[in-house]
């Protein structure tokens, strides 16, 4: 994965799931999250506490006064998660990535659209590595 100024923000299935709620919501009241996270992930008041006190520690969220917001943006979280997914499994290779993607689920029309949107925008700015 290349090296970039994001901060590392390697997260759980778990903590994801989490992260999402708190990132749908936020900013949110921590007794309001102990409710979502009992409602969408079935956790208990202890679990939830336990979860949050972990990503606050990892820099990823932060709890003031009983209110949860997220430090680092979802779309960062993403990125970084699908390029270790890239580099593990497909050695890096987005073209290998992308060939098994649509041999096992393929893509609507409108998607494809889009992501010729994504290339010709990437080509127009010169191909910086960044799209």
């Amino acid at each position: 994965m290349a090296v970039n100024a994001e901060k590392e923000t390697r997260l759980g299935e778990s903590e994801y799931r989490f992260a999402c709620i708190v990132w749908e919501h936020e900013p949110l009241p921590s007794g309001k999250l102990v409710e979502l996270c009992a409602k969408q992930l079935g956790w208990k008041k202890s679990t939830t506490y336990t979860v949050l006190k972990n990503l606050c520690a990892k820099g990823i969220l932060c709890n003031e006064h009983s209110v949860v917001r997220a430090l680092v943006p979802k779309e960062q979280v993403q990125r970084q998660e699908s390029a270790q997914v890239v580099d593990r499994a497909f050695d890096g290779s987005l073209p290998r990535f992308v060939a098994a993607f649509l041999g096992q689920k393929g893509i609507r029309p409108e998607e494809a659209e889009e992501i010729e949107a994504m290339l010709a925008a990437y080509k127009a700015k010169g191909g910086d590595g960044e799209c």
